[in-house]
């Protein structure tokens, strides 16, 4: 015996009949080459098709009391558990009608009494070998949609971890904490959740793409390794000439993700949405932004609602060298804005959520533990004043 016919002898077919000899006559055509069971009605057929130990299967007969074969027929395909086990029908019906009918039920073959018991055999044997061949099908498509899911949980595993060193480095050098890079995700991602049913946002706000706006994010400040110790970490104002090194910060940080993106060799979706936050930022609608005044909806609609994320959280959140200021006087500051710094329908929003805001400000509030290590980092790269 080869392969494929030990794996056929080791099949159950079902038989249903409502007539003991004809269940006794399938059962002894059968049972020299497959395993099999017996259901004497509708009902018992379905207990047995859904059970732990289901048939590979059913010659079922039409004309029954109670449950006739068809409607035995349509409930195993409606079940999913059911659905894929193979259906010849066994029947004295020998109208074509009702050949039809038991096909567009979802019937494999269609058989009528008496039987020819070569026949039975070659398309019982025929059908098991379909199904098997198909259930080997199916287990290779669903192994290979978990090796897919299991592969893409590895690779934005892979993309979250390299975002969040990227933003450290930066961090590490700036007077933010890694707090801020929370904070802004959080807010970023709820002004985008505000926005999508919003007419001038609907087209470009899917849930594919406020993802990747989250996971862009942290991205926005990566520039800020390139600028000079004496300038990122000076606590007061700039001068004109430190300012407009300062801007600088935002070609480097495009400039790093491009660079990074080309070494990839190809194009990735988060990636360009980072560029955009990181050159676009610090653009004002009005025009009086940086780095090329862009105004309106010439600015990504991405880096308008990180200005909006990125300036709350720098009035609001402690800093090394300043305390936040309250909820109350940066919504002012921040609603002065509208129509100058911010796009008025992203502050709109941010109006809308203030309270959503100031709990996420509160809920990854900087601790003093985390000011005082972003106060010792500081001092690392500077170098700590050495005692007069």
């Amino acid at each position: 015996m080869n392969q494929d016919n030990e794996l056929l002898a080791r099949s159950t077919v079902l038989v249903v009949d409502d007539t003991p000899d004809n269940l006794s006559l399938m059962s002894g055509l059968l049972k020299e080459h497959y395993k099999v069971k017996v259901a004497n009605s509708g009902e018992r057929a379905l207990r047995i098709a859904q059970s732990d130990h289901p048939p590979d299967l059913i010659l079922l007969d039409i004309m029954m009391p109670g449950m006739d074969g068809y409607e035995v027929c349509r409930r195993l395909k409606a079940e999913p558990v059911t659905k894929d086990i193979p259906v010849i029908f066994l029947t004295a019906k020998a109208e074509v009608e009702d050949e039809r009918m038991g096909l567009e039920l979802g019937a494999v073959d269609y058989l009528t009494k008496p039987v020819s018991p070569p026949i039975v055999m070659v398309r019982v044997k025929n059908h098991l070998a379909l199904k098997a061949s198909a259930d080997w099908l199916r287990d290779q498509n669903d192994f290979l949609e978990q090796e897919v899911s299991k592969r893409t949980r590895e690779v934005m595993a892979i993309q979250d971890v390299t975002i969040l060193a990227m933003a450290s480095l930066a961090e590490t050098r700036d007077s933010d904490t890694g707090n801020h890079i929370r904070r802004t995700q959080y807010y970023v991602k709820m002004l985008a959740e505000r926005l999508r049913s919003h007419p001038r946002f609907a087209a470009v706000l899917s849930d594919s793409s406020i993802h990747m706006l989250f996971k862009s994010a942290p991205l926005h400040d990566i520039g800020k390794v390139g600028i000079p110790d004496r300038i990122l970490l000076k606590p007061g104002r700039f001068i004109p000439e430190e300012f407009e090194i300062m801007k600088t910060h935002t070609t480097l940080g495009r400039d790093a993700i491009d660079h990074a993106e080309k070494q990839l060799g190809m194009s990735v979706e988060f990636l360009a949405m980072a560029k955009e936050i990181a050159y676009s930022h610090q653009e004002k609608w009005d025009g009086s932004g940086y780095p090329l005044g862009l105004a309106g909806d010439a600015i990504p609609w991405t880096a308008r609602l990180m200005a909006v994320a990125d300036v709350y959280d720098a009035l609001v959140c402690r800093r090394v060298y300043k305390e936040g200021m309250s909820h109350e006087k940066a919504m002012g500051i921040m609603i002065e804005g509208r129509g100058s710094h911010f796009d008025p329908d992203a502050l709109d929003a941010f109006v809308a959520l203030q309270e959503e805001f100031l709990a996420i400000s509160r809920r990854y509030a900087d601790s003093d533990t985390d000011l005082e290590r972003k106060k010792v980092q500081l001092e690392q790269v500077i170098g700590t004043p050495s005692a007069s």
